[in-house]
């Protein structure tokens, strides 16, 4: 028995059936982390493949499930073919069932997992055995979306001990429980913090920049499609998240010089370009690429910024 990674860690694998989200999160003292333990595909499931791991569980764990196989049956065929199953930890749902998870009998202690009918908590080579109740229990008194839940079992993993060899790389994948074809929609977040002295922080940053966005991009939609009000509205929420991002600052007053709010939109880009005066230059260049139309008066203005 050859094993790939010595990925020694804790993860949660869950289900948000009521907001159609599912997703993995991990943590770990081994470098990429979010390359090898979490795997996941919108409309079939999630797999979280730990200890001394067999990485083709991840591929193979969703090939199964989207064969049509439960968690369950699943994960039993992966142990059936591994002979270095004593040595695995690893964890399977899917949409609409229980998930399933194991422990090999020579994981590194403190090792042990739990699951409930819509996630599961797994830990190996912990400093504490009470690690993976103490992610469970954090899981299920939090509330929000999923991303939040997860974040909260992981820094509940931390308090009682985390890996015993410290930290060093965290991810969070989630993906729609119902597949639409397009994988930018498929697909809702997906993180990785590679090699980081505090990877939790870092990545609890990593998702307030990724929802400030996620509000950008629905400020731009609703441009798209007229709806002002519901724009500016997204752009106030992302720039609210992340005060000190320009960018998020720069598109909100692009878009109200866009929707001919010229006097609020250049009073934003005023503020942006006196921090950085390549946007002035980037918003001289947007007409050009079809994404502005600005009058001669409003170009005069803004070449004065």
């Amino acid at each position: 028995m050859k094993p790939s990674s010595y990925a020694h860690t804790y993860s949660i694998i869950a289900i948000d059936a009521e907001a159609g989200e599912m997703g993995a999160a991990v943590q770990s003292h081994y470098f990429s982390v979010g390359s090898i333990v979490p795997w996941a595909r919108a409309g079939v499931g999630v797999v979280a493949t730990q200890a001394l791991v067999n990485a083709q569980f991840g591929p193979d764990g969703l090939a199964l499930l989207e064969a049509g196989h439960s968690p369950r049956e699943a994960l039993a065929k992966l142990l059936e073919a591994d002979e270095g199953r004593a040595y695995r930890q690893v964890a399977l749902l899917a949409p609409g069932q229980a998930p399933a998870t194991h422990t090999g009998e020579t994981c590194i202690a403190e090792a042990g997992h739990v699951t409930s009918t819509d996630y599961s908590c797994q830990a190996n080579m912990m400093l504490n055995d009470t690690v993976w109740e103490a992610m469970s229990q954090a899981f299920d008194a939090e509330n929000g979306p999923l991303s939040h839940r997860m974040l909260t079992a992981l820094k509940a993993a931390e308090y009682e001990g985390g890996d015993i060899r410290g930290r060093q790389s965290a991810a969070m994948v989630i993906v729609r429980t119902e597949a639409t074809g397009r994988a930018v929609d498929d697909r809702v977040l997906d993180l990785r913090v590679e090699d980081h002295h505090n990877p939790l922080t870092e990545l609890e940053r990593l998702l307030a920049v990724h929802q400030a966005y996620r509000h950008a991009d629905a400020g731009d939609a609703a441009m798209e499609t007229g709806d002002i009000r519901r724009a500016l509205e997204e752009f106030r929420t992302a720039e609210d998240l992340q005060p000190d991002n320009l960018e998020l600052h720069y598109w909100h007053g692009v878009s109200l010089l866009n929707a001919g709010r010229i006097d609020e939109g250049l009073a934003i880009l005023g503020e942006v370009v006196s921090r950085n005066r390549n946007w002035l230059e980037l918003t001289l260049r947007l007409p050009d690429a079809g994404l502005a139309d600005f009058d001669e008066k409003t170009l005069g203005r803004l070449r004065e910024l």
